[in-house]
């Protein structure tokens, strides 16, 4: 019988600095930014608060997101998992460091007039204009649904789909 593993992590706090977004030399982004996450606890009567700061990445696609959504102060769900990784430094010494990898993000700050935060939309030369048509459909009857026993076949698919 084998071992089952399990790396996941779920935050929600606030972040501690802009997000910083690069480029890695193969073209993906990676978007670095801090969070920081409060707990309570009750020592000998007395309440105490403490806060613990993460470090977060996160890649590509959402990495350019987290750039355009998030700022210092934003509070945000952060869902992801640990990954500690090492490296050389320029004086010779082995490094290490552990960090949250983001696979998920729920902005939490309400903009000013009330509303979550929404990626914004599509730049000018991105958005693509879809014209409505009125199509009829017609149910097939069932008889002949049932009837058939040959696959149905795919629909023929136009090239100048915007999509």
């Amino acid at each position: 019988m084998s071992s089952r593993s399990w790396n996941r992590v779920e935050l929600i706090g606030n972040l501690t600095r802009d997000p910083e977004l690069r480029y890695t030399p193969n073209g993906a982004a990676v978007c670095t930014f801090g969070l920081a996450t409060n707990r309570t606890y009750v020592t000998e009567g007395e309440r105490k608060e403490e806060v613990d700061f993460h470090r977060l990445v996160s890649w590509n696609k959402l990495a350019e997101l987290c750039n355009q959504l998030l700022k210092k102060g934003t509070k945000v769900f952060i869902s992801g998992r640990l990954q500690t990784r090492s490296w050389e430094g320029n004086d010779g010494q082995t490094r290490q460091t552990t960090e949250i990898v983001v696979e998920d993000m729920i902005v939490l700050t309400p903009r000013s007039n009330g509303d979550m935060e929404t990626p914004p939309p599509p730049k000018e030369e991105e958005a693509v204009t879809v014209k409505e048509e009125k199509v009829e459909e017609k149910e097939a009857p069932k008889e002949e649904l049932k009837k058939s026993k040959e696959p149905a076949a795919a629909e023929e698919v136009s090239e100048d789909l915007p999509f």
